[in-house]
């Protein structure tokens, strides 16, 4: 272990792998509100967090589970809940005043297509201002399930038993993974109509 008077034990946040204080500095110097994706094994979660002299301050939240108010019937982890979740976290970003961020993927790998940047891809078309380059956005197909629908309807020709199984999840709740990209479609013009709405009667002046 290293030793001296020079030694800096480094924060605990640090020791624990959980922030990168190099990136987090280069967040507030921008100035701008940071939109934080993150994900579990279960959810995907999207928040807009600004930094003030007490503490870090969500001002907007949305998580995968949410979207279940919309119908979703999906699973609440893959690209498609990702980027509705972005997407609901754009609009209520909006709602609340603020049309601009900087994206936080914290310790999460940025490759390119990963859900991280499919949450990105839903607020940016949300109407939300974020840095990014087109290259790491997951494309349309994916985004919309496409891939899953194609699985699903080979592994349904090839073994039924394992076809049941493995999308259970999806037939309990009524949802044939086939349908996935219309049942998409659905939930994001869902989602697209309330906010608008929202938008109309939004003031003038920003709340933040």
């Amino acid at each position: 272990m290293a030793r001296g008077s020079r030694y800096k034990v480094p924060l605990r946040r640090r020791r624990e792998g959980k922030t990168n204080y190099y990136k987090r500095f280069r967040f507030l110097v921008s100035g701008r509100p940071r939109l934080v994706v993150r994900r579990t094994c279960r959810h995907i979660t999207a928040q807009l967090v600004i930094a003030r002299p007490h503490g870090d301050e969500t001002v907007a939240f949305a998580g995968s589970w949410q979207l279940s108010e919309f119908g979703w019937k999906g699973d609440t982890n893959n690209t498609p809940a990702a980027y509705l979740t972005g997407l609901l976290l754009g609009y209520r970003a909006l709602v609340r005043g603020i049309d601009e961020a900087v994206l936080d993927i914290g310790l999460h790998r940025p490759v390119r297509g990963a859900r991280v940047f499919a949450a990105l891809k839903g607020a940016v078309d949300a109407g939300l201002d974020v840095p990014h380059g087109e290259e790491i956005l997951p494309d349309e197909e994916r985004i919309r399930g496409d891939h899953i629908a194609r699985f699903a309807e080979s592994l349904k020709g090839e073994d039924e038993e394992k076809y049941r199984r493995f999308f259970s999840k999806y037939l309990e709740k009524g949802l044939s993974p086939e349908d996935l990209p219309e049942h998409f479609e659905e939930v994001k013009r869902r989602i697209v109509e309330r906010y608008s709405k929202l938008l109309e009667a939004r003031p003038e002046t920003p709340t933040v």
